[in-house]
């Protein structure tokens, strides 16, 4: 469990520049800790764009303070550039949790639209979307929400890829930037909350069998490798 706390304000920023905060955030290993750095080449693939942009974004946001960077090593944001990605970060999974639960946005629709509106809402709309629909702890895909107060509670969890066959594990997170994905999972019945038994994983990266409720499905290890779980304790 990783706990991230940011009580100081941060200053207007651009959207551009907000974007970069989240993916570099994202990349330094997704609970905010700083046991990774973020690489041009990766920072570039995440936003898709080419890394002579990165590489120009990169200074001007070193000489405003909000990372650190060390040639052919990679990006750390500092204590300002971690206040500003979770900030963003909290605005995006509130509008998305806010989109699901009030207007009734299925949960493939909403992660585009928060990219859109993240930008432009202030933190006191984002506050009172929030107080609407009852201060979830996480998004539609199950990721944790920052509170108001910059408090990240991220624990580092396992991938259905992980799990062996025999065990019992409940999804609590799923990727959220493939809508086709999204969908194929809802049709198969794995939603964050919902639990699975792992029937078998063949050899050589094959394919792995699933009990979801009274039906079986078949994935591949790529897509177990975006569901987020934890185990479950047998009765």
């Amino acid at each position: 469990m990783t706990a991230l706390r940011s009580t100081q304000p941060t200053p207007e920023l651009t959207a551009s520049v907000e974007d970069y905060l989240k993916v570099i955030f994202e990349l330094e290993s997704g609970d905010g800790s700083r046991n990774a750095v973020a690489g041009t080449n990766e920072i570039a693939a995440a936003l898709g764009i080419a890394a002579p942009s990165v590489s120009g974004m990169i200074r001007r946001m070193a000489e405003h303070g909000l990372i650190t960077h060390e040639r052919y090593r990679g990006v750390r944001l500092t204590d300002a550039g971690r206040r500003a990605a979770l900030r963003t970060i909290r605005r995006h999974r509130v509008i998305e949790a806010y989109l699901t639960t009030a207007l009734g946005y299925p949960w493939d629709r909403v992660h585009a639209e928060a990219e859109r509106l993240e930008h432009a809402a202030s933190d006191e709309l984002i506050d009172r979307m929030a107080a609407a629909i009852g201060e979830p702890a996480t998004d539609p895909h199950g990721a944790p929400i920052p509170t108001r107060e910059g408090l990240l509670d991220a624990p580092s969890l396992p991938t259905l890829a992980d799990a062996e066959p025999g065990t019992r594990v409940r999804v609590e997170r799923v990727g959220d930037r493939d809508p086709q994905r999204l969908r194929y999972l809802a049709e198969l019945g794995i939603l964050p909350g919902t639990e699975v038994e792992v029937v078998s994983r063949e050899p050589f990266d094959g394919p792995i069998t699933l009990q979801v409720g009274s039906a079986q499905h078949a994935i591949g290890p790529a897509l177990a490798r975006e569901i987020l779980v934890a185990p479950v304790e047998p009765e």
